[in-house]
């Protein structure tokens, strides 16, 4: 400020000075964006999730779409200078930053001691759950795609085969998950959530290593052959990469949680600090295990457990909200950018690779078959699943989201360096193109599919019982006839007394289409059928029963009438 820099043309010095300046660059539109839609989005937050049951992913994605090609504000090629592979490694690291942080949120969300108690539970869903998701995806894919191999169909299915953790948990949290959902099922789907997005890399590079070292004879490798293929994937994969990942976070997760205990006995440690903890070990595993090459996503999730061990950490946070204000801008952040970055184009104009309805069938197909038969076989031996129902919603809600994209990364990354003479292989290059189609477009069928079920079925729930209380009001319009609404009542009554162990008929007469206007006692005209239910104030169209002595809350004498067990002040409290 005292003096120009010399550096600077005395034109632009002279212009700055004078008059103030418009700088429309990248980072400036991307801010204010951002930081805008937030701003908005939290002032209608809390009816968008609580009152209408909208997912943030489902939103945060469609402001993405909104803002790169309605106002074109946000265009992630510019950022890249229009290179796909630069735009490649970026989304990569933003899905490894997200996911690292998330599944340290997730680990930390569970109860002390889980794994322990859980791990038959568990170990059906990731060993034989797993599998069978990605052989059946694998399926779907190989007979939908045109030309499409089942070696190449199996590294496509192997990304969408975890479960995300982003999208869990808006499932698992808020008023509908606490109204709906029992808490050792919630618990299950984040323990599933965080470990299956670490164990995907066994089933993808599974299909890698064949393609790279045995497809096309292995063409560009200096060494080929199946049994080379398989050491890279027992001792790379599994050895160094999966391994070495779970006892790396085991200590850090042990360090961790012993270090802050001893600073908080020696009151060292604030509490701000203790509740900023989980996100600056996940910033450090990320980048260490980035160092390492090893499996960073399991290592977050697996030192988030064995920091809340003993439970003693999650109790103590437990009431503060920094971590659910953290969760809710990752999501909102990670799914604006998939929203932007999304190949939308693509899933019209490929070339006639894969037409569009294609797409549309192995999308829904994909939602509805890779995991509900899995789930459903293995059910027995999951605790959770109680019936039926249970069952059903653990085999439709497995979102696929952040780390399908991480994935897909993973996948692009390691077939760009498959290459002959300096360039991609013919068979990689194929791989490539289906890989990043296909898996963005059920990455999308994901987000919006999932993030409607709730506030569909909340909507088709209240149409349902609208038209129930229409049909009840409307007898004539309905074509419901009055002795029918009197079995109704006669079944609902039975039920109620079932409760109490009263067995026998219930001698009630027919209603009748007008009945006259009563006093609090009695019945008006109108009423529903749910008004004609026992309640106090009300009773229900019974011929009355004569007084009896000793009218006691502990049981029915002997003589009374079948209608006079309706529940009311002084008797049957027990119904």
């Amino acid at each position: 400020l005292s003096s120009p820099s010399p550096s600077l043309p005395r034109k632009v010095l002279r212009s700055t000075a004078t008059m103030p300046t418009i700088i429309l660059s990248h980072f400036n539109i991307f801010c204010a964006v951002t930081g805008g839609f937030v701003t908005l989005y939290g002032l209608i937050s809390h009816f968008a999730k609580e009152r209408l049951y909208m997912s943030e992913p489902l939103i945060a994605t469609a402001a993405g779409v909104l803002f790169r090609y309605g106002a074109n504000w946000i265009v992630p090629e510019e950022y890249v200078d229009f290179d796909p592979i630069t735009l490649e490694a970026a989304t990569l690291a933003f899905t490894r930053l997200a996911l690292g942080i998330q599944l340290v949120l997730a680990g930390l969300q569970l109860p002390g001691n889980y794994v322990r108690y859980e791990w038959k539970s568990l170990a059906m869903l990731l060993g034989p759950g797993m599998t069978g998701m990605w052989v059946v995806s694998a399926l779907l894919m190989w007979g939908l795609v045109p030309n499409f191999s089942f070696l190449h169909a199996l590294a496509v299915g192997a990304c969408i085969t975890p479960t995300d953790p982003v999208l869990s948990n808006s499932i698992v949290k808020g008023a509908f998950a606490d109204q709906n959902i029992p808490l050792d099922m919630r618990n299950l789907i984040v323990a599933e959530s965080g470990a299956n997005d670490g164990l995907g890399y066994p089933f993808l590079f599974f299909a890698l290593y064949i393609i790279k070292y045995v497809s096309h004879g292995g063409e560009g490798q200096p060494q080929t052959g199946g049994g080379h293929a398989m050491a890279y994937w027992f001792g790379e994969t599994w050895g160094y990469v999966i391994i070495l990942s779970v006892f790396y976070g085991i200590a850090v997760g042990f360090v961790a949680r012993k270090a802050l205990q001893f600073a908080k006995e020696r009151k060292w440690v604030d509490y701000e600090n203790t509740v900023v903890l989980p996100v600056v070990l996940g910033l450090f595993i990320l980048g260490t295990c980035g160092l390492i090459g090893t499996d960073d996503l399991l290592a977050c999730f697996v030192a988030g457990n064995v920091l809340n061990w003993d439970d003693e950490y999650r109790t103590e946070t437990s009431s503060d909200e920094f971590q659910p204000a953290l969760d809710m801008l990752i999501n909102l952040a990670i799914f604006m950018w998939f929203g932007a970055v999304c190949p939308w184009y693509e899933f019209l104009h490929n070339e006639g690779r894969i037409p569009l309805y294609r797409l549309i069938i192995l999308g829904v197909l994909i939602l509805l078959l890779r995991r509900l038969p899995a789930i459903y076989l293995l059910s027995p031996k999951i605790r959770q699943c109680h019936n039926l129902t249970h069952t059903l919603f653990m085999g439709y809600f497995g979102p696929i989201g952040v780390g399908a994209a991480f994935y897909l990364h993973v996948g692009l990354e390691f077939l760009h360096l498959v290459q002959v003479d300096g360039h991609v292989r013919e068979d990689a290059e194929d791989l490539r193109e289906v890989l990043h189609l296909v898996v963005w477009f059920i990455i999308m069928c994901s987000i919006i599919v999932h993030g409607l079920s709730v506030p569909v079925g909340k909507l088709s729930f209240k149409v349902m019982r609208k038209a129930e209380r229409f049909a009840d009001a409307h007898p004539k319009l309905s074509g419901r006839n009055f002795h029918d609404r009197g079995e109704e009542r006669r079944k609902s009554l039975r039920a109620s007394m079932s409760v109490s162990g009263v067995k026998g008929d219930l001698p009630l007469p027919p209603l009748t289409p007008k009945s006259a206007h009563i006093s609090d006692a009695g019945l008006e005209s109108g009423d529903s059928e749910s008004s004609m239910l026992p309640r106090r104030g009300r009773l229900s169209l019974a011929p009355p029963t004569p007084k009896r002595a000793h009218d006691s809350d502990a049981g029915l004498e002997s003589g009374y009438s079948e209608f006079s067990l309706l529940p009311r002040r002084g008797r049957l409290s027990q119904i």
